[in-house]
């Protein structure tokens, strides 16, 4: 597998009450600076995915692509322009990290690739075991073959798709299960209540 990166920072941010999530303020760095550090070491080249002025993200050296479907698509649109980036640049693989969920494992992309190869699966999505819910998956943080751009697409505009779990159920997905790497390894900043709970364990974690 050659593996590129996308960064999904295209949401609307409605629990926040609008803007960009990415570019708050965690423990004096922006969320989209510490989800960058985590991806950096772990994939070749990383891209990231946000609509509007690609200006505003200029600080972060990253080529920058916005959606492509019309209407808001959800990640799976983002996860679409991240295969299309990464197959033009040589890659096989892209996985994909959420840019408001600053804590995610440092392993995240070998583990991924490993369950796709183990499982015989095309698709890897990061998973943890809730001890009320079972198995919980992450479906932004996944591995996705660029070989199916075209068909995501084609779900996208044709099918209206837009849960990335019933799309991966179509193809086969396997799942990477972090029950070890800590209590919060998916914890992601939605509501101003969630960034308080963020800088938490952030000091946690110091």
């Amino acid at each position: 597998m050659k593996i590129a990166g996308v960064i999904l920072a295209g949401g609307l941010a409605r629990r926040m009450g609008g803007g960009d999530k990415a570019l708050l303020q965690l423990g004096g760095e922006t969320l989209l600076a510490r989800v960058i550090a985590r991806l950096r070491p772990q994939v070749g080249e990383m891209v990231l995915n946000a609509n509007g002025d690609p200006a505003r993200f200029a600080e972060f050296g990253l080529p920058v692509v916005a959606d492509t479907v019309e209407g808001f698509a959800g990640p799976l649109a983002g996860i679409l322009e991240g295969m299309r980036w990464a197959a033009a640049k040589g890659y096989t693989h892209v996985a994909s990290a959420a840019g408001d969920t600053p804590f995610f494992p440092a392993d995240l992309v070998v583990r991924l690739a490993g369950a796709a190869r183990s499982g015989g699966q095309p698709i890897a999505l990061a998973a943890t075991n809730d001890p009320e819910r079972g198995l919980s998956e992450h479906p932004t943080f996944g591995l996705w073959p660029v070989d199916l751009a075209d068909n995501l697409e084609e779900a996208l505009t044709v099918g209206n798709m837009r849960k990335i779990i019933v799309w991966t159920s179509r193809h086969g997905c396997a799942r990477a299960v972090f029950d070890e790497a800590g209590e919060f390894p998916f914890f992601n900043v939605n509501t101003p209540e969630d960034m308080v709970a963020a800088e938490r364990i952030l000091k946690e974690q110091a």
